[in-house]
């Protein structure tokens, strides 16, 4: 737990603290922030992913670095971890992602309130500033609740299949530790192919730890329910999305290419995939 604490709490304060940097923390800052710029969209896709790296270098040895309750359950319904660490695991991400929001928002409180003042918008209604933070969804949803929850399904999904493949010994594994920088280029890629739906939560530790933050802090109902002009009662989607396309992505890769790459590998080979690979965003 203290691992999975650890990893997340780097995890987030890097990739967090790289939006801060997009949205409060550059000279101009006081524009509004969503949607952002590409110069800005390239510092949080790196940012996110160095990241996910170093917070799996932090964590890799002790746990594997989940860092994210998608990559829990899916290993838990793989069988490769066992089903009474999961809500010890999950706590600790959670924890550790609320622990890095706070301290981030200590770091950068100054940057935001003056960003809102020059918005001239009270906390509350500070959907650029909360960004910083937790996601929502594009305005082209409207209301429409299919639209990113599909988008969370398919970002998760395309991370748990490229992790498993990453770190499977029978496959083309990354070696020499090089593992979590690769699975840090899996999120870098994933926010520029899908972030501006829905943010690319990807991880309901990552969305929901900031969220709860934000809520005690001030921004009120922007964080939970997840009210915005065109949406309400978001706070559920960056969480149960991530869940289910966590387990879709691993068992796409077990049913499609696990047992070739076991009928390749021959029985020498067999046991060798890492049981709990190193992890994400």
């Amino acid at each position: 737990m203290i691992a999975e604490f650890l990893g997340t709490f780097v995890l987030i304060l890097l990739g967090v603290g790289s939006v801060a940097v997009a949205v409060a923390g550059l000279p101009g800052s006081g524009r509004q922030a969503a949607p952002f710029g590409a110069a800005d969209w390239l510092i949080i896709a790196w940012g996110w992913g160095f990241g996910v790296t170093f917070g799996v270098y932090v964590a890799g040895g002790v746990t594997g670095a989940h860092l994210n309750p998608a990559v829990t359950l899916a290993f838990a319904v793989r069988r490769t971890l066992a089903w009474r660490k999961v809500i010890p695991y999950w706590f600790a991400q959670l924890v550790g992602a609320f622990v890095a929001a706070a301290l981030v928002y200590a770091s950068y409180r100054w940057a935001i309130d003056f960003f809102d003042h020059k918005a001239g918008l009270p906390r509350d209604k500070s959907l650029s500033t909360y960004s910083i933070f937790a996601t929502f969804p594009a305005e082209y949803f409207g209301n429409s609740w299919w639209g990113p929850l599909l988008d969370q399904i398919i970002g998760t999904g395309i991370l748990l299949l490229l992790i498993c493949a990453v770190t499977d010994t029978r496959n083309t594994a990354a070696l020499s530790n090089l593992a979590p920088f690769i699975i840090g280029l899996v999120v870098v890629v994933i926010g520029l192919a899908f972030g501006t739906n829905a943010g690319y939560a990807i991880n309901p530790a990552r969305d929901f730890g900031p969220r709860l933050f934000t809520f005690f802090e001030g921004w009120g109902k922007i964080a939970l329910p997840g009210t915005y002009q065109w949406f309400s009662g978001y706070w559920w989607i960056p969480i149960v999305g991530p869940l289910i396309g966590g387990v879709i992505g691993m068992a796409v890769y077990d049913l499609a290419i696990t047992p070739l790459v076991k009928a390749r590998s021959g029985p020498a080979q067999e046991g060798r995939v890492t049981e709990e690979p190193e992890t994400e965003r």
